[in-house]
């Protein structure tokens, strides 16, 4: 199977990413004054890229997850997005409520619920979107 350039650019796009946030990572922990913890951070994420894009040579199943080609993957990997999304979600609730109930503040929790009703806007924005085009 011949990889066309498109396919190949779409295929290094989630290693690239991978190793931008290990900068950003990098950066973050340089400007906050440890280093050293970005150097750690910068080399999880370059294995992580590296291992992505070698297995994704060798398995069909990360290929497909990588170039977004085969429509049942694309699909598998919407539903487990989906999942996931859920299943964060529920253990930012559980956390902020067994924090509350500890009779603390639940402020870290509640920073990231925030984040979260950003994410649920967005994802009502979308469904709305998707409505009206579709």
């Amino acid at each position: 199977m011949q990889i066309t350039t498109k396919t190949s650019r779409t295929y290094w796009v989630t290693p690239a990413v991978g190793v931008a946030c290990g900068l950003i990572h990098l950066i973050a922990f340089t400007v906050g004054g440890k280093p050293g913890f970005g150097l750690i951070a910068l080399s999880v994420m370059v294995a992580f890229s590296a291992a992505i894009a070698l297995v994704g040579r060798r398995s069909e199943t990360v290929r497909g997850l990588l170039d977004h080609r085969d429509e049942p993957l694309a699909g598998i990997d919407l539903r487990a997005t989906a999942v996931t999304a859920v299943v964060m979600i529920l253990a930012v609730l559980a956390g902020f409520v067994i924090e509350v109930a500890r009779v603390h503040d639940g402020a870290p929790y509640a920073l990231v619920g925030a984040v979260g009703a950003v994410g649920g806007v967005a994802y009502l924005g979308a469904v709305g979107y998707f409505r009206v085009r579709g």
